[in-house]
């Protein structure tokens, strides 16, 4: 899952994007809203975490542009101003969530998995797919009662299609979806992360189905 991060404090934005990678989040950093603005047109994300005072755009600015183009990625607003006029102007700018620095970062994931659920109309938290429950609110995958170990990249790929389940995912949109723009990585690299996925889910019902030419698919293979 992949998530942008525009933050102008260098310090912070480093502090952020480490600890969102440990979290198994895959982090694009942009540190002022023109280079934010050519991100959001080039890449898809899960989230966008928007601090409001950037230079050359804004963040009001640049999350106005966002809604009136139709983008409608979920954006959380990270912000030092915690009065209810700043609050009420984020969200009706379009922001779909806001948190006041400092903040703890256990709060700050636990508002990007609700916002990920809300935009897969997902209410519940769990998705199961054979005997492979993944749990949107700790991100963890169960297979046949065992927690199942995933690199955080291995990890990456097998939450993309849990929260696609039953639909095909193309290989670029997932290579997108795993891969930031400072990882290097080949074409074929998804398909080795791919292929490490399904030899740990063998001798279960869910499967990683290659449609030939269109992508993958995780389903229930019973």
């Amino acid at each position: 899952m992949k998530v942008l991060l525009v933050e102008d404090n260098h310090e912070l934005a480093a502090w952020l994007g480490k600890a969102l990678k440990q979290a198994n989040y895959a982090v694009d950093i942009a540190h002022d809203g023109e280079d934010a603005g050519h991100l959001l047109n080039v890449a898809e994300y899960a989230v966008v975490i928007l601090d409001l005072s950037l230079p050359k755009i804004d963040g009001m600015t640049l999350l106005k542009g966002l809604r009136q183009a139709g983008n409608k990625v979920p954006v959380i607003i990270l912000t030092a101003n915690a009065s209810l006029d700043g609050r009420v102007a984020g969200l009706d700018g379009g922001a779909d969530d806001y948190l006041a620095k400092p903040f703890e970062i256990a709060e700050l994931e636990a508002r990007i998995r609700a916002l990920v659920r809300r935009g897969h109309d997902r209410a519940a938290p769990e998705i199961a797919i054979g005997d492979l429950i993944f749990d949107g609110g700790t991100r963890q995958f169960i297979l046949a009662g065992e927690t199942l170990v995933l690199t955080p990249r291995e990890h990456a790929v097998l939450e993309h299609l849990a929260l696609k389940v039953g639909t095909t995912v193309a290989k670029a949109t997932l290579s997108e979806s795993v891969f930031g723009f400072d990882d290097a990585a080949d074409a074929s690299a998804i398909e080795i992360y791919v292929h490490r996925v399904r030899k740990k889910l063998e001798g279960s019902s869910a499967q990683i189905a290659t449609l030939r030419g269109l992508g993958y698919m995780l389903r229930h293979a019973g």
